[in-house]
């Protein structure tokens, strides 16, 4: 009696799980196609399924970024290369969060059968669902260079390695330390092109020689050379020169722009009574390469450092540093043409993290602002 009892819910329950198994198989595939668009039509009934199960079980891996701060990489599909071997590789260099998902999207997508060789700039930053659509069309014929605000121009050598452009670090620093033909008007005789390499996106051909890169920075730098600020530069008594060295200092100093012309007033300031700038980035900027941390910009700064004995120290000579220590933005040369107006001669960064400074009068005020 206790068994003949039982078979009814056993009945009961293999009913269930016939209809949960029939309401996967037909709603999988509904529910991935609403995510992900139609499966190819070269997919037969199981794999429609089975491929709709893993997409939705792992749709983080597909719909979520590795990293969204990752920076541009280059990536080579070679001719006749699997999609088994290209998603792997992908996953091997951090691009996509897990190779099979991303081979199993492809095939549900019949993306696979359009991937092209060739040479891609791909990021982290992208989705994987990103990165399947860019693997249809690859680098085009130009190369892509991003300088940024306060670099100097050994990071933007170390930046051509993924720009696309076939120029080598070293070419490209032997172009920015020879004379430029011509020379621009606000180029001494015999600095470098440091300061002067304008932060900006180019876009520019593959063949690009580094004396013609180097060439086109200054350009750049040329054209956003207005007379307005020119006038404001003479109107502080500074040569166009001069100008970039300051504003390259204000470069590195500033996290916010909004603070830039402030920190001039105070530079102004304290160059006017004959005080030392006492520029952290000037120091930084004398150090060079610091190994152990992987930067130029070596931070925090010991005592030690504070006193290399080095013309760009500001800590140890008046005035400004002998030539640019990074190429500044348009923000910082305004700033040097356009200073705000301020009592202040000393400044530290708040101790809330958020980028901004605490000004002061006096040196007593300083000293109350620093952190505890």
């Amino acid at each position: 009696m206790r068994r003949s009892s039982c078979l009814p819910w056993l009945l009961l329950a293999i009913l269930l799980l016939a209809l949960v198994t029939i309401a996967i198989s037909v709603y999988a595939p509904v529910l991935a196609t609403q995510a992900y668009g139609p499966p190819s039509p070269a997919l037969n009934g199981w794999q429609r399924f089975s491929y709709a199960v893993r997409l939705l079980w792992h749709a983080d891996d597909l719909t979520g970024a590795r990293d969204p701060y990752a920076p541009e990489q280059v990536f080579v599909i070679a001719q006749g290369e699997s999609v088994i071997s290209i998603s792997e590789r992908l996953q091997a260099v951090d691009l996509i969060r897990d190779a099979a998902t991303f081979r199993i999207y492809l095939l549900w997508t019949g993306l696979d059968i359009s991937v092209q060789a060739g040479t891609y700039r791909l990021s982290a930053g992208k989705t994987g669902v990103e990165i399947a659509q860019a693997l249809q069309n690859p680098a085009p014929a130009d190369a892509v260079l991003v300088v940024l605000p306060g670099w100097r121009r050994e990071e933007i050598a170390a930046a051509l390695a993924t720009s696309g452009l076939n120029i080598t670090p070293e070419d490209f620093l032997a172009a920015a330390v020879a004379a430029p033909e011509p020379i621009p008007d606000f180029l001494p005789t015999g600095a470098t092109a440091e300061g002067f390499l304008y932060p900006d996106r180019y876009t520019l051909p593959r063949s690009t020689t580094a004396a013609q890169l180097v060439s086109v920075l200054l350009s750049n730098f040329s054209i956003h050379m207005a007379p307005d600020l020119r006038d404001g530069f003479s109107r502080h008594n500074l040569t166009v020169y001069e100008a970039v060295i300051l504003a390259s200092i204000i470069e590195r100093e500033a996290v916010v722009d909004e603070e830039m012309p402030i920190i001039a007033s105070v530079f102004y300031n304290r160059l006017a009574t004959g005080m030392k700038l006492e520029s952290d980035p000037t120091v930084q900027y004398a150090l060079g390469y610091n190994a152990l941390q992987g930067t130029w910009w070596t931070n925090p700064l010991s005592w030690d450092d504070l006193q290399i004995d080095s013309p760009f120290n500001t800590y140890v000579y008046e005035g400004l540093t002998p030539a640019p220590i990074s190429n500044p933005g348009l923000t910082a040369l305004q700033a040097v043409a356009y200073p705000a107006q301020t009592p202040y001669y000393f400044f530290r960064a708040r101790c809330d993290g958020s980028g901004l400074h605490n000004f002061a009068e006096t040196f007593e005020q300083h000293q109350q602002n620093a952190c505890p």
